[in-house]
């Protein structure tokens, strides 16, 4: 490991360190994003995640929070989910959109040609052409979020299932 990976593993750990102990206390969860000021976000590095990195040391913040010991020791990994939520380990679905495409803001629902309603919850473009009837891929992400994507080149829409 590199000196930097080494001292950005130290730093993560005195944040978890640091935010357990207001987990354990049964207050309600704040994204770590909410709890430093922006100095000390840019001093741990934290501000430098990717929203995928963001997302999944936030989940880890909110589970681990249930898993320790009286002591705040954490023992073992967090039990798999029984309910089979959705995540990581569902596969993309491929399909075309029903329709034409101008672009996508929160609210607008996308029709798949399989009959599946997607609505935007995070994520705006407006395209500079319209498109009639795209190929898509609706992508899962971590903590069973989903992103529709039209385009390698385009963002991706941050989307949930509504049928």
């Amino acid at each position: 490991m590199t000196r930097l990976n080494v001292l950005a593993s130290l730093l993560l750990a005195s944040i978890l360190a640091f935010a357990m102990p207001h987990a354990l206390a049964g207050s309600t969860h704040v994204d770590i994003e909410h709890r430093l000021s922006t100095e000390q976000l840019h001093a741990t590095g934290i501000d430098t995640l990717s929203p995928a990195q963001m997302e999944l040391l936030n989940r880890l913040l909110r589970d681990n929070a249930t898993d320790a010991g009286p002591d705040g020791i954490y023992r073992h990994a967090p039990p798999q989910d029984p309910h089979g939520h959705v995540g990581l380990e569902d596969g993309p679905i491929h399909g075309r959109l029903r329709g034409a495409l101008d672009g996508w803001q929160p609210g607008t629902v996308f029709e798949l040609d399989n009959g599946q309603l997607w609505k935007v919850l995070k994520g705006k473009v407006k395209l500079p052409e319209s498109l009639q009837a795209p190929p898509i891929v609706v992508v899962p992400g971590v903590a069973g979020r989903w992103f529709l994507q039209i385009d390698e080149d385009l963002p991706k829409a941050r989307v949930y299932r509504i049928d």
